[in-house]
């Protein structure tokens, strides 16, 4: 997938996917793939070292975390039936400074987890106002997504922000919703398919401004939901801003579970962020 060079890229090492670069600081493995966890390991660390990133940020099956483990990473979120149902997948992260390993505002964050927990399990179902219009959106509106992620979001750590980005995603098995109003996007999300691990993420939330305060995220999930359903994708997550109640708050009421945190993980709107992790099963 070709990429602008302001942003990390998304490559094939040693047989697992990974996105590496300097807006996040840090590699990320994003598969595992046909790789060797003991000789990827050394290789990326090699990689972390050359680059002189400050974090290597690990997802994978729960059978191969004891190498992790051994090699000093730290287990950050687990989720159950993570992989098909079946198998946990675990979150682990290995830091090459003390600073970044570090959250510096975790009292803020705990207050943003203890205000989500509170509302555990606690939406409604909710509608849509005959004003607006739901759909699921496709290439040709690609430049219509980007308008909306443009508005919302200054940066991002992925280039959202690109048609020809949307229109390749969405041949990867990314599913783009969106809610309209007068012939305009208005609110977006995005459900990232990973067909043989059995999982997808739910992402990308993004309502302009003048439009907030309409439960559009709460919406969109419950459509998210219902679609990955009929696929029979047995678990859905999320990474959610862990300094974002909003967010945080959506999901905890959709009767999502918190599986623990990643620490300063994210570059989202110029600085980097520790992620809240999210999960719930579908079956």
């Amino acid at each position: 997938m070709s990429q602008d060079k302001q942003y990390d890229a998304i490559e094939y090492f040693h047989g697992a996917k990974i996105q590496s670069g300097p807006m996040n600081d840090r590699i990320y493995l994003m598969k595992l793939g046909s790789a060797d966890p003991k000789v990827l390991l050394s290789a990326l660390e090699q990689l972390a070292l050359e680059k002189q990133f400050g974090k290597i940020f690990a997802k994978g099956p729960a059978a191969n975390g004891q190498c992790f483990i051994d090699a000093d990473y730290q287990l950050e979120a687990s989720v159950p039936g993570f992989y098909n149902g079946t198998e946990d997948g675990w979150f682990l992260s290995k830091y090459f400074n003390a600073q970044r390993a570090l959250a510096e505002n975790i009292d803020q964050l705990d207050a943003v987890l203890q205000l989500a927990k509170d509302r555990q399990q606690t939406a409604k179902s909710v509608g849509l106002d005959e004003k607006f219009q739901f759909q699921r959106v496709y290439p040709e509106h690609a430049e219509m997504i980007c308008e909306v992620y443009r508005e919302v979001f200054a940066s991002y750590p992925f280039p959202i922000h690109d048609p020809d980005y949307i229109r390749q995603t969405m041949a990867d098995d990314v599913f783009y919703f969106s809610i309209w109003h007068q012939g305009e996007i208005i609110a977006m999300s995005s459900a990232e398919l990973d067909r043989d691990g059995g999982n997808v993420e739910m992402t990308d939330f993004a309502t302009l401004p003048q439009w907030r305060g309409y439960s559009f995220a709460v919406f969109l999930l419950q459509q998210m939901e219902m679609e990955m359903r009929k696929m029979k994708i047995p678990t859905a997550y999320t990474i959610a801003r862990a300094v974002s109640p909003g967010m945080n708050i959506t999901f905890a009421k959709m009767g999502y579970q918190y599986s623990g945190r990643l620490i300063n993980n994210t570059q989202i709107s110029g600085k980097l962020e520790s992620m809240n992790l999210w999960h719930k099963s579908l079956c």
